[in-house]
Order: C-alpha cells, then sequence, then structure tokens
C-alpha cells in the first residue's frame, strides 16, 4: 500500500518485505494442517476481503491522525499495527448473530460488523447525529452486534461474560468475543469476568492482545511471568498465534468460536503484537522513549498489511490488483470521513442533548434501542 510519511510510523515508510518473514508468515498457514485446509481453500475474493478490511482498519486511522494534526480533533486512540488483530478475530464471527465489545483500539470490528464508518468519524467529532449522540468516542450498536467497550478495558471481560450467559440460559447458539489488554489481564474484573465465563462454561471468546505496553508501562513492569500461560489458570483452551498475521489469526479465532458455538467454551486467542505508536496521537514521543528503537524496528519489519501484501503475491495476485483495491477502499474511507465532517452543521437541540438516552421509569427518552 501507499506509505504516508507525515502519518505512517517511521520504519513503515520506506518498508520493503523480509524474505525470511515472508517465508515464517507462510509456514504459519502451511504447517498446521486444520490452518492449511482452511486457509488454502479460500479464493481470490476471499483473501482480497481480508486485503480491503486491513486497508479500511489502517486508513481509518491515518484520517484520525490528519485530522489532529489539523485541528479538527485533539487526539485519536489508533490501532496502527495491530489491525490484524482485530480483523482477524472479528471475520471469524457472523453479523447479525454474534456479539463482539471492541476496545477502542479494535475500532476496526465496528464496521466488519456492519456499523457504518461514517458513524467512527462522527463519534470524534461528537455529533449529534453519532452512533450515541455525540456523548462518547467509544462507541457501539448493539442492534448490529456490537456493545459499547467500557474504557477500563478488564471491564469488558464481565459484560461479554454477562452477554455470554444470557446466550447459554436461552439455549441459543451465539458466541460473545472481547479483546484484553496485556494490561488489562492484571485487573480484578478481567480476572471475574474470564473465571466466571471459565466456570459456567460460557460461550465466550476472549483475544488476549498482547502490544506489549498498558497505557505507558511496558509488561515487563507490569506482568512477572509468560502472559502465554494467561489463559492456564481458567483451565481454558487457548492458541498463540502472531497477532500480524491476519489468516492465522482468523483462523485460530474461528477454531474457538466454533468450539464455543458447540458448546465447549469458553476459549482464549493470545495475539502477539506491538503497539507501533503512543497510547493516543499525543504521546507518540513518550512511546518511542519507553522502548528501545530496536524494538520500534522489530515490528516495523512486521507491518501487517505489508507482509499480507507478500503473501497475496506468492498466491498470485498482481501488483495492478493491489492497487485497485486501495483505490477504492481510499476512496470510500474519504468519502466516509466527508460525510462525517458535514454532520457539524446539524444544529444541536440542548434540551435532547440532555434527555436523550436517560432513562426514567425504565424508559430511554429519544433514542430507540434495539436489543442484542
Amino acid at each position: 500500500m501507499r506509505r504516508y510519511p507525515a502519518y505512517d510510523p517511521p520504519e513503515y515508510v520506506d518498508w520493503e518485505a523480509d524474505p525470511e518473514l515472508v517465508r515464517a508468515y507462510r509456514s504459519a498457514l502451511e504447517d498446521d494442517a486444520e490452518v492449511a485446509g482452511l486457509v488454502g481453500s479460500f479464493d481470490e475474493a476471499t483473501l482480497l476481503s481480508f486485503y480491503r478490511d486491513l486497508l479500511t482498519a489502517r486508513l481509518h486511522d491515518i484520517s484520525l491522525k490528519r485530522w489532529v494534526r489539523q485541528g479538527v480533533i485533539s487526539k485519536a486512540w489508533l490501532g496502527t499495527g495491530e489491525e490484524a488483530v482485530t480483523v482477524g478475530a472479528v471475520r471469524a464471527l457472523e453479523p447479525g448473530r454474534d456479539v463482539v465489545t471492541p476496545m477502542i483500539r479494535n475500532a476496526a470490528a465496528c464496521y466488519l460488523m456492519g456499523m457504518p464508518l461514517a458513524d467512527l468519524f462522527r463519534a470524534y467529532l461528537a455529533t449529534p447525529d453519532g452512533p450515541n449522540g455525540g456523548r462518547d468516542l467509544h462507541v457501539g450498536d448493539p442492534g448490529r452486534g456490537v456493545i459499547q467497550p467500557i474504557s477500563h478495558m478488564g471491564t469488558n471481560a464481565p459484560v461479554i461474560a454477562g452477554v455470554a450467559l444470557a446466550f447459554k440460559r436461552r439455549g441459543e447458539p451465539k458466541v460473545a468475543l472481547t479483546f484484553i489488554g496485556d494490561g488489562a489481564s492484571r485487573t480484578g474484573e478481567c480476572h471475574e469476568g474470564v473465571n466466571f465465563a471459565a466456570v459456567q462454561r460460557l460461550p465466550a471468546v476472549f483475544v488476549l492482545q498482547n502490544n506489549q505496553v498498558a497505557l505507558g508501562t511496558r509488561a515487563a513492569h507490569h506482568t512477572v511471568g509468560d502472559l502465554r500461560r494467561w489463559p492456564d489458570q481458567y483451565g481454558l483452551p487457548s492458541k498463540v498465534v502472531d497477532g500480524n498475521n491476519v489468516l492465522a489469526m482468523y483462523a485460530a479465532t474461528r477454531a474457538a468460536v466454533e468450539l464455543c458455538r458447540g458448546g465447549g467454551g469458553p476459549a482464549v486467542v493470545v495475539a502477539e503484537t506491538f503497539r507501533m505508536g503512543g497510547h493516543a496521537t499525543h504521546d507518540e514521543r513518550e512511546a518511542r522513549e519507553t522502548f528501545p528503537a530496536e524494538l520500534f524496528e522489530h515490528w516495523g519489519r512486521r507491518d501487517p498489511i505489508g507482509l499480507y501484501e507478500a503473501y497475496l503475491a506468492e498466491r498470485g495476485v498482481t501488483a495492478d490488483r493491489l492497487q485497485q483495491i486501495e483505490e477504492e477502499v481510499t476512496t470510500a474511507v474519504e468519502a466516509a470521513a466527508e460525510e462525517a465532517l458535514r454532520s457539524r452543521e446539524i444544529p444541536v437541540d440542548p434540551e435532547r442533548a440532555l434527555y436523550d438516552g436517560v432513562s426514567e421509569g425504565g424508559v430511554l427518552h429519544g433514542l430507540a434501542v434495539r436489543p442484542v
């Protein structure tokens, strides 16, 4: 894909595929017979659909970063370098059937489940026609199977456990999935939620998204031991995955989803990745000071989009076809951003802004809430 020196991490600007890493990427998909059988059966259209989703996630973040530089918004929470974790995991769900609670860095989960991309931009602009009326940039749509995340990420675990409990009690073959950061895995709420799901054998998938840092605290400073073994304390089946390999993420999460749907859940996918920036756009310099440059260089060579492009080339996809898709995605993302910017012209009714969505006697004023 095209690189943007003003917005991409410096390690991505002159990115070239490392042949050894490309071989490792391919081996992860070929050495496991079950994964190889699944991925090997994908036709070009399916492979390119993953590419579209990765590009959409990256370009969404680049658009937000551009808005920050232009003064449209003050900051943005980006998932640059972690796109494959979100895309691979959520693609394993069935929109209209399953439920996900993403973290803010998993914004791609929202449009993968059917939310309009423009709504993700509207959330940052706090427009009255946004998904929650402009109240919070943590957004969701229960009617589309997206439960709005809680800022304190570990708290999403008991929420999704509750959703999974409802599925089990109703006898519905549905699955609930959420993401847990390496730091969130240390919290009491997370422990309670995962432990409850394990004891009750709920259809919940927990993606442990180990991006090496919790806000600004390195994993080595908040965790003793190997996070790969974190699921063992709950007696849960798990798989450790290269979180920058979108098809490996998809295969592992799909297996976990099928296990849960068949009554054998919950399950954990441990995704190893890296945050190629700050906690948000305002502290990127601090992030660069938190880790040695060698670590950014190490993960910079593992750009999930660049490696997937190299893999697609080996599968016979031409550069012209990839460029055509990039142009289509770029046009769609730009159109969504422009649509959201126009929403700033909608006048705000102060009284509606104050009362809409506020419950009184069990009735929500002014908001049509679709049930999960």
